[in-house]
């Protein structure tokens, strides 16, 4: 394993990524959201930019949302990639419980059997204006495929980017270490899964002792390479197969918060509480690119790369109610920041098959989508979608796999939301 100091210079802000031209996306089909669990959160509601709500699917509007309830508050979530015979969809999930013993589960969603009902608009709508709606109710339609013990919080979770039937299905969880496990049918019948740890990678083989990981993420060009980050101060790159670090990296003055791969398998960037993004190229750590500094410094927690058009991040700062948008072709200065919410920002995801949409969520219980096709010519002002959870929303992900879907946690829910 090799150890760099990155030289980080914004000075003549030199990047050593790969050429990339902006991707024009794809149409969405933006509908507003049933409800299929009484438990479920508030409706989904369109905006125009004048704020009055607009029929985006075009015609009637049907919303799709299933609830799963924990036992725990859930923080970290997951969306697997690859194909499950006995489900629609499946997702990992984390506890946050603030003692050594947390949890970590796998949950499923049945086949759909479910039935139309009208009901009342909900009061809560977070829309101007209510249009009539027709809730789509169910009982029992996710389930838990899976239980085990986890230690302290998982700070993320990730399945395997790999979606060949034929390899080891996986999932990754970061905490106090870098965790793999391997997961399979436990042939019953009954879709459920049984796990199994493959691995316990520990960036400090001077001590059986590490510090904490704040994040990683899981290439996608390259399953076998995972990127970690530290509070202290290093980005780890490991080779799952071989289970060992490639290499390690200075990559802050002050805590990693996170770490994001661009699309392709080289270029990753990170941020921390030194309030600076920072891109780094796997095929010369020596240096490293500034491309953004917040403004006194305020620590940036975290970072999505928009894998449609690998020019633009997304980031935010700690206790902030907006979302910083950037241009790695323009560094310094944000392309766009996205207001919109009253409380702070938790977390960010791109539309996995668009290259100019993103969701919000945060501490107003609110999930935001946003379209910035417009940027950087007009300021983007209003979102397109709002969604009103029951609860301060403290994570969420959009499935690469089905982007229809957009999964939120929020106290001990789960919520999977049809966009």
């Amino acid at each position: 394993m090799t150890m760099f100091l990155a030289d980080n210079s914004s000075s003549n802000h030199s990047r050593h990524t790969a050429e990339t031209t902006r991707e024009s996306g794809h149409p969405f089909d933006w509908q507003t959201m049933p409800e299929h669990h009484v438990e479920s959160g508030n409706a989904m509601s369109s905006h125009s930019s004048s704020g009055m709500t607009t029929d985006v699917g075009g015609g009637a509007q049907t919303k799709e949302i299933y609830t799963y309830k924990a036992p725990w508050t859930v923080f970290a979530l997951s969306w697997s990639h690859r194909p499950d015979p006995t489900s629609q969809f499946r997702l990992a999930i984390g506890s946050y419980v603030e003692q050594y013993s947390n949890c970590v589960q796998i949950v499923k969603k049945r086949a759909n059997h479910a039935i139309s009902a009208p009901q009342p608009p909900d009061p809560h709508l977070a829309a101007h204006h209510q249009k009539d709606q027709e809730y789509t109710y169910n009982s029992t339609q996710m389930f838990k495929a899976c239980e085990f013990d986890h230690p302290y919080p998982c700070t993320k979770i990730l399945w395997s980017p790999d979606r060949s039937s034929s390899s080891r299905d996986l999932l990754a969880t970061t905490g106090d270490y870098l965790r793999i496990w391997n997961v399979a049918d436990d042939g019953s019948g009954r879709g459920t899964l049984l796990h199994k740890k493959e691995a316990l990678l520990n960036n400090n083989k001077n001590s059986e002792y590490c510090a904490p990981l704040t994040s990683f993420d899981w290439n996608e060009a390259d399953p076998n390479i995972v990127g970690t980050s530290s509070i202290d101060t290093t980005c780890t790159i490991w080779d799952v197969t071989q289970q060992t670090a490639r290499t390690q990296l200075i990559a802050h003055d002050r805590e990693v918060f996170d770490l994001a791969f661009a699309r392709g398998k080289d270029v990753f960037a990170s941020v921390g509480a030194d309030g600076s993004v920072r891109m780094f190229d796997l095929r010369s750590l020596e240096h490293s690119t500034i491309v953004y500094e917040s403004q006194n410094l305020v620590p940036l927690l975290r970072l999505e790369w928009n894998k449609q058009d690998p020019n633009y991040l997304a980031t935010f700062m700690v206790d902030s109610h907006r979302t910083i948008i950037l241009d790695i072709r323009v560094p310094s200065m944000p392309v766009a920041e996205l207001g919109g919410h009253s409380g702070c920002v938790n977390a960010t995801a791109w539309a996995p098959h668009s290259s100019c949409h993103i969701c919000t969520a945060g501490d107003d219980s609110q999930a935001l989508i946003w379209d910035l096709s417009a940027m950087p010519k007009q300021p983007i002002e209003d979102p397109i979608l709002a969604y009103n959870a029951e609860g301060e929303i403290n994570n969420l992900q959009w499935s690469a796999s089905q982007p229809d879907w957009v999964s939120i946690a929020f106290h001990d829910r789960l919520q999977i939301l049809r966009v």
